[in-house]
């Protein structure tokens, strides 16, 4: 019995018995904390975001706006203020609104060509007041928008008609009228002249009065006229394409290019298309509609781009009721989500090349200046500050020697009084040693022209 127990078959099954109770054990319910988990890895927007391809010129172009972006919302605070400017203590109270999240007086001095720190004479206490180039370029901002009173028209006409019912939210353009460059009292001021286009039936609902046709034009429509006019590609290639601009860097796996090519020419309802519904079981047909509809959308924009959280207030009214950051994602080539500053942007890739707008708009080229100044950070200011400087100097300069000028004119008169002689025959003569003299004080006068007239002076005493 006891040979049959401990043979060698049977110590060999123990142990292997035993070794597999120890890795159960090991790795088992009781010891989670050194569990092994073998998990799949998780596919979702969020990881897919994570692990893009990033264009690195977008998203430093989205850090820079996010600081003008924080130094508008700073000019808003001193300009309600009564004299103009504000305290950096008041300022550093509303910092954590703005979204700042270093020190009042590190962000101002950083930018010295938009805010001008100072010492109160009265109050004793460092105050702040935008500079004057700054407070320009504002203005300019709100007059260019003013004059392209027509353009802003057109530009809320297409997005009614891109809606489902031809009417849009109060408050959801409201979000974005920065992006669509409205005045901030588009209500009072642009609605009243124009409504023969657009009605304000309630308080909260923008309403179409009638279609405009000729506005029924898609931007992408424009760029496959005129790539089927200059590259003479086939139809069939630019019916129903889009401009396709990757990032650098960008991996294209096995397989990629075949499903791009299908997906160009996959026939879709486009936009402005209300007669053609789509088939709701045909998912990538819905997808690209929504697609075509996000990138009218985007075009209608002064700078091309619109943060992602303004989107759900436009979801059910332009019928894009899908998980629009997933549908983004699939698309790197026409969208691009910046996370930088602060939020998730999403910009129109074809518009950008280097970081700048292809196409300009006056609006744009506004808030490029201004972009400019935030850019400039503390450069060029020694020279600033040596203009500033010369020009006291000057002043101080033209003061001294306009005193003088007054005193030295005194001087040589009495000095031409004691240099004269009278001879035997009653005339007077001129003492050269007088002369001299005189023109030796009229000359440290400094100017040409004291020089001059002392000169004139003393020969017309002569």
């Amino acid at each position: 019995m006891a040979s049959t127990i401990f043979s060698p078959r049977n110590l060999n099954a123990r142990s292997l018995r035993l070794h597999i109770l120890t890795e159960a054990f090991q790795y088992g319910p009781f010891n989670r904390s050194v569990q092994r988990r073998w998990k799949k890895p998780v596919d979702s927007a969020r990881t897919r975001l994570e692990g893009r391809t990033r264009d690195h010129r977008l998203d430093k172009l989205m850090v820079q706006l996010r600081n003008l972006k924080v130094a508008l919302a700073f000019h808003e605070v001193i300009s309600q203020q009564r004299n103009g400017y504000a305290s950096l203590q008041l300022l550093s109270k509303w910092r954590y609104e703005i979204g700042l999240n270093i020190e009042i007086g590190v962000f101002l001095k950083k930018y010295p060509h938009i805010f001008e720190i100072y010492m109160h004479p009265v109050k004793k206490k460092p105050c702040c007041k935008i500079t004057q180039k700054m407070a320009d370029l504002i203005a300019e901002e709100d007059a260019v928008i003013r004059e392209n009173e027509t353009d802003i028209v057109k530009r809320l006409k297409k997005l009614l008609m891109l809606s489902r019912n031809g009417t849009l939210n109060m408050h959801a353009l409201w979000l974005i009228r920065r992006e669509l460059g409205l005045p901030d009292d588009y209500r009072s001021s642009i609605l009243p002249n124009h409504q023969h286009d657009l009605s304000l039936d309630s308080p909260d609902t923008l309403s179409l009065v009638s279609w405009d046709e000729e506005l029924a034009v898609a931007k992408v429509e424009e760029w496959r006229e005129k790539e089927y006019i200059e590259k003479w590609l086939a139809e069939s290639e630019t019916k129903y394409a889009f401009p396709i601009n990757f990032p650098t860097g960008f991996k294209i796996e096995k397989g990629f290019r075949e499903k791009l090519k299908n997906w160009q020419r996959l026939p879709y309802t486009k936009p402005y298309d209300k007669d053609g519904v789509h088939p709701i079981h045909n998912v990538e047909r819905l997808e690209k509609r929504i697609v075509g509809i996000l990138h009218e959308f985007l075009s209608l924009t002064v700078e091309k781009m619109i943060p992602l959280e303004r989107f759900s207030h436009f979801r059910r009214v332009f019928t894009m009721e899908v998980n629009l950051r997933e549908l983004l994602l699939k698309h790197p080539g026409i969208f691009y989500i910046s996370t930088k500053g602060s939020t998730q942007t999403v910009i129109l890739r074809e518009c950008y090349s280097k970081g700048c707008l292809i196409e300009s708009n006056p609006v744009y080229n506004v808030r490029r200046k201004m972009l400019d100044l935030i850019l400039s950070g503390c450069r060029n200011i020694d020279e600033m500050e040596n203009a500033s400087l010369l020009d006291e100097e000057y002043n101080a300069r033209s003061s001294q020697e306009a005193q003088n000028k007054t005193s030295n004119m005194g001087t040589t008169n009495s000095t031409l009084g004691l240099g004269t002689e009278n001879n035997s025959d009653g005339k007077n003569h001129f003492n050269e040693e007088a002369m001299g003299s005189s023109l030796k004080m009229v000359t440290n006068c400094g100017t040409l022209q004291s020089f001059t007239y002392e000169v004139g002076t003393l020969f017309h005493f002569r």
